[in-house]
């Protein structure tokens, strides 16, 4: 792999009586050439302190990281061959645009036909041609993330860091940007690190995401794997809708397991591992839900309506089920009223079977 991360701890001093804080905890990661690869989770699990750790703001209490085989750990910021793209644009306010660009270029004294050169390639890459002149209080929000991103590539560094670098944009601009981004990394084919709390953002952009939980690592897989296999409750119900019925597992076995919940009998999947736990959860989304007729009797779960709404595409009703409350989407044309029982299926290979941690 090209960038190495050898369970990798960092330690922080406390305040008071705390003694050391722990926000990175053992973590190992292996990051390919050219891939973009998205850290995620929510504030506090330690995401960015991986990419400062990473980049070389700060340095591993223990553990090794490696770039194209070269020892990193107390190697400095300017050293790493690495560039990152900010929350906050970090632009400078009394340059122009080009001169913002060649800031990193004239740090490293390139020749100013050079420059002239790379600034323009990356102008054109970025859609910033034509804006050579403008200062940044002439730009929008979008525009000055632009130019950041664009002073970050045109030194042609190995690997691209992004710490959260859209999250200051309104919602329709940051979409628009994320697909740029995500355009311009596969043109160039750079190793791209990006940092998010965003999940619709991380399922986006990107080729693996490491979600982060307490500092540890909770899973590690491609966007559809963690999306659609989660190992976990926390996992599960971090990226996108989610519904747990506690359940009592009877047997696993060939990748399907047989399930108590309540009174009801069901089959669900289910991976090796969760042979072991005899109480735990049936992970199941929203949208996999169907409200069955008379017709269907296996995996069928019975409940009251306790709440209807409407969301254009699709109604959303809460199913209240023995002593769990069920959220079920539908693009259903026949309308359910408040108070009235369903019966709904569970389908066995959209329904699976977690650990409860």
């Amino acid at each position: 792999m090209y960038l190495t991360l050898e369970h990798i701890t960092k330690k922080f001093p406390g305040r008071g009586q705390e003694g050391l804080v722990t926000a990175v905890d053992d973590v190992s990661l292996a990051i390919g050439k050219g891939e973009f690869f998205t850290l995620l989770g929510p504030s506090g699990c330690g995401k960015t302190t991986m990419l400062r750790l990473i980049a070389g703001f700060e340095f591993p209490t223990s553990g090794r990281i490696a770039l194209d085989e070269r020892q990193l750990e107390q190697v400095p910021p300017n050293k790493r061959d690495m560039a990152m793209v900010f929350q906050s644009y970090a632009i400078f306010p009394h340059l122009t645009v080009f001169e913002n660009i060649a800031y990193g270029l004239r740090i490293k004294k390139l020749s100013q036909d050079e420059i002239r050169r790379r600034v323009a390639q990356i102008m054109t890459q970025t859609k910033l041609t034509g804006l050579e002149n403008r200062m940044p209080n002439q730009m929008s929000g979008g525009q000055q993330q632009r130019v950041s991103l664009a002073r970050a590539l045109v030194v042609e560094p190995k690997v691209l860091l992004f710490d959260e670098p859209l999250s200051n944009l309104d919602a329709k601009l940051r979409e628009e940007m994320r697909f740029e981004i995500r355009d311009l990394q596969r043109r160039l084919n750079i190793t791209s690190i990006y940092v998010t709390h965003d999940q619709e953002e991380a399922l986006a952009l990107s080729d693996r995401i490491a979600i982060m939980n307490k500092g540890k690592l909770a899973q590690l897989g491609t966007p559809e794997e963690i999306y659609e296999l989660p190992r976990s409750k926390f996992v599960a119900d971090f990226i996108g809708l989610a519904n747990f019925l506690p359940a009592q597992a009877q047997s696993v076995q060939d990748g399907w397991a047989s399930v108590q919940v309540g009174a009801h009998a069901l089959r669900v999947t289910a991976l090796p591992h969760d042979a072991a736990q005899q109480s735990a959860l049936i992970f199941i989304r929203p949208g996999d839900i169907k409200i069955a007729d008379e017709n269907t009797v296996e995996n069928i779960l019975t409940g009251q309506i306790v709440k209807a709404t409407y969301l254009g595409e699709k109604i959303d009703y809460r199913v209240q089920v023995d002593d769990t409350e069920l959220r079920v989407q539908t693009s259903d044309a026949k309308r359910r009223a408040v108070g009235e029982n369903v019966r709904l299926y569970l389908p066995p290979e959209r329904a699976r079977l977690i650990g409860e941690a």
